[in-house]
């Protein structure tokens, strides 16, 4: 049969054999022809087709037969299920067989939930007889059986571990544990204090390694302390202990300052420790070597003794006590015997040394630990002794510059008081005074207080150790140095703050203070900083401090200037103004004014002259004068009507006033060194409103055409006048004429 199928090749077929060739296509007759063997083959096909149906007839009807069997036992199985969905579709047995299911699925349930009840009640009822065991345990004094059950009760329990869902029955468990521990731990507790006593009147401490109680076997403390291990109760259980042995023991010992030593006593029962004074009277604790060989000692026997040589045990009781011991030696050993001289620190490398056996001992006992660098408390202070050196001395200097600056009353030698040889015109006096300082940059000298003179010392001192010492130390020395300076600007001027509110010589002092501090603080980088360690040479600094005192300075000065002059223009506002004091009485009250403002200038020469620098006496003294005279010239010429009499009463006055100053401007051209022969017209420089009251002293006699006059020739002008308060005076002493329009129509167009 696949031969019938096999692909046939129309080629064959036909007599051309090129079909591809366009130029050669298919005629009519070979299209014919081509048709009629196609059907040719066609009906040779169909032949032997039914010659093979012919021939396997029976293959072909077993098949057909084969395929009948399957289809009509298709159709009766189709109606067995037909019929069973009728079956159940009449009795829903499903329905029953999901109940059976259902009801024994609830009995297994059941049935595991008592399983687990019972499981829970035989686990509750075990706590429970546990709980129990422990507390008769601890009722007939086996406490290594009753602390182990407790551990293993606390376990089952999971006292660290509560669950918000677990029976309510556990929590009852948990609190009956409690109870239990408590109970416990207050029985070891009770024990230890029986076991270890402190006999402060008898200088001792006794253990005792068997004890006995009513109702109870003889009890062993190593029992004791094996049972507090276990419930985890060590630590509390030995902090009493760990309390009295620094307060009967270690306190005493390391503070008594004389020659003690520990005796120990020991027998099967118990063992004493006693401090007892040292047969050798002449041992101290200079190098440290008696005080640690004593405290190794006892630890050594609380470590035998108490401890029973349990590394676990005698590491808890250090860490109870040894931060208390060696802050203890630091606080009255150590830190008082660190060095207060550069020079003798190398002594101090002994007790370095000593310290550090005395911790590698403790070390060895397990006392403290051999990985934990913090335990080495000791031999870290011991050994950083240029530190504590250096802040005990920074101490010390602080201490002694806050003192000085306190006690100092700032008061004034007598040879510059009102009858001292500065008064005197004694020339040695400014020399031979111990309190007169060089000003560095200034090439001149001025008084200063004992107090700032003290400070500087010190300062200085400070500084030379600076270039003396190692980096470290030397650093701490600069900021003491700062310090030291700095504490001047903060402690006096709230000691003081009351004289520099008034005008007064202390704070004239202060003002001189402030000055020699700044010159000084200039001249420390000069004088120090090529000595300094080579690594400070370029962070340590002071001339940022020398602007704080110079400003300080000048704002004391500022402030007694101003004091100055509010009261003299409270003085001068006695005068009313200077008017109509062709009056008796206003003129004496105007005279009363100015002799009070001739009084309070001479108390500002008398404060003032002995104390400041001449320039600065001198800058201060016109800046007072000229505010003085400005205020009286301005008065005056304020005045809309002056009668002839008053006029001559205003002159007078002026006159009476500068000849009560007339002491002041000589010491105003003495204090000049560079002049000391000064000429009125460089006075006159230095305070323009001096000139001014002057001319108006003789403006207030002149005629009108004199007065015309010198305005024309410049000369008011160069005294300060200006040309309204002119015109204004004018028309305040001349009445109206033609005269009067003329020399003011004169002044008004005069040229310059």
């Amino acid at each position: 049969m696949e031969s019938l199928f096999d692909t046939i090749n129309v080629r064959d077929l036909l007599s051309a054999q090129d079909l591809s060739d366009p130029n050669s296509p298919l005629s009519a007759p070979d299209l014919r022809l081509l048709i009629q063997r196609l059907e040719s083959h066609s009906l040779q096909i169909r032949s032997q087709v039914q010659s093979y149906l012919v021939s396997h007839r029976d293959d072909f009807a077993n098949l057909f037969s084969l395929c009948n069997d399957a289809v009509s036992q298709t159709r009766h199985v189709s109606d067995d299920v037909s019929a069973i969905l009728r079956l159940l579709s009449d009795r829903p047995i499903h329905a029953e067989v999901r109940g059976v299911v259902e009801e024994v699925k609830a009995k297994r349930e059941e049935l595991k939930v008592k399983k687990e009840l019972l499981g829970l009640v035989r686990t509750v009822v075990a706590l429970n007889q546990g709980l129990e065991s422990v507390r008769e345990a601890l009722r007939s004094g086996r406490f290594q059986f009753a602390a182990q059950g407790l551990k293993e009760l606390k376990v089952s329990l999971r006292i660290d571990d509560e669950d918000e869902r677990e029976p309510l029955v556990y929590g009852l468990l948990r609190k009956e544990w409690s109870q239990c521990f408590e109970e416990i731990q207050e029985v070891l507790v009770k024990f230890m204090e029986k076991a270890v006593r402190f006999d402060g009147d008898l200088n001792q401490v006794e253990v005792k390694y068997h004890l006995e109680v009513q109702n109870m076997n003889t009890i062993q403390l190593q029992t004791v302390m094996e049972a507090m291990d276990v419930v985890g109760i060590l630590e509390y259980g030995l902090a009493k202990v760990a309390d009295l042995v620094i307060k009967y023991v270690i306190t005493p010992f390391v503070n008594c300052g004389g020659p003690f030593s520990f005796l120990e006593e020991l027998n099967p029962e118990s063992a004493v420790l006693k401090i007892v004074p040292s047969p050798d009277s002449k041992l101290e604790y200079l190098d440290g070597e008696f005080l640690y060989s004593g405290i190794l000692l006892f630890i050594k026997f609380i470590h035998r003794s108490i401890c029973f040589q349990n590394s676990s045990w005698i590491r808890c009781f250090g860490r109870l006590t040894w931060p208390r011991i060696s802050e203890l030696i630091i606080s009255s050993f150590l830190s008082k015997v660190v060095p207060t001289d550069a020079s003798k620190l190398p002594d101090f490398q002994k007790i370095i040394k000593y310290s550090s056996e005395f911790e590698a001992a403790l070390k060895e006992l397990m006392y403290i630990s051999a990985s934990d660098e913090k335990d080495n408390r000791l031999s870290n202070f011991a050994e950083n002794v240029e530190v504590h050196f250096a802040y005990k001395k920074k101490t010390e200097i602080i201490a002694k510059a806050r003192n000085l600056l306190l006690e100092c009353d700032f008061s004034i030698p007598q040879e510059y008081t009102r009858g001292g040889s500065i008064w005197k015109n004694d020339g040695t006096s400014l020399k031979s005074s111990s309190h007169v300082v060089d000003l560095l940059f200034l090439s001149e000298r001025c008084l200063v207080s004992k107090a700032a003179k003290q400070l500087m010392e010190l300062v200085h001192q400070t500084l030379q150790d600076v270039c003396l010492s190692s980096t470290k130390v030397a650093l701490e020395f600069y900021h003491t140095a700062r310090d030291a300076v700095l504490l001047y600007e903060v402690v006096v001027p709230v000691k003081l703050e009351r004289q520099l509110n008034g005008i007064n010589q202390v704070a004239v002092l202060m003002h001189n203070d402030c000055l020699y501090l700044s010159q000084e603080i200039l001249g420390f980088a000069f004088e120090y900083r090529t000595d300094f360690p080579s690594s400070m040479k370029e962070h340590a600094v002071f001339v940022d401090l020398a602007p704080r005192f110079l400003l300080l300075a000048e704002e004391i000065l500022q402030r007694q200037v101003h004091h100055v002059i509010y009261n003299l223009k409270q003085a001068i506002d006695g005068a009313g103004g200077f008017q109509n004091t062709h009056q008796m009485k206003q003129f004496e009250s105007a005279k009363f004014s100015l002799d009070q403002v001739a009084f309070i200038l001479e108390k500002v020469h008398i404060v003032w002259e002995p104390l400041l620098l001449p320039s600065t006496y001198r800058k201060s003294m016109c800046t007072v004068l000229e505010s003085v005279f400005s205020r009286i010239a301005r008065d005056i010429l304020l005045l809309d009507d002056i009668a002839a009499e008053e006029t001559l009463q205003l002159q007078k006055l002026i006159q009476l006033m500068l000849e009560n100053l007339s002491s002041l401007f000589e010491s105003l051209a003495a204090g000049d060194q560079n002049s000391p022969e000064i000429s009125v017209e460089s006075l006159e420089d230095s305070i323009p409103s001096l000139c001014k009251i002057r001319k108006l002293s003789e403006l207030l006699d002149m005629p009108l055409k004199s007065i015309t006059a010198s305005w024309e020739n410049n000369e008011l002008l160069s005294c300060g006048f200006t040309i309204t308060e002119v015109q204004d005076f004018i028309k305040a002493i001349f009445t109206d004429s033609p005269l009067r329009k003329d020399c003011l129509w004169r002044i008004q167009t005069a040229s310059f």
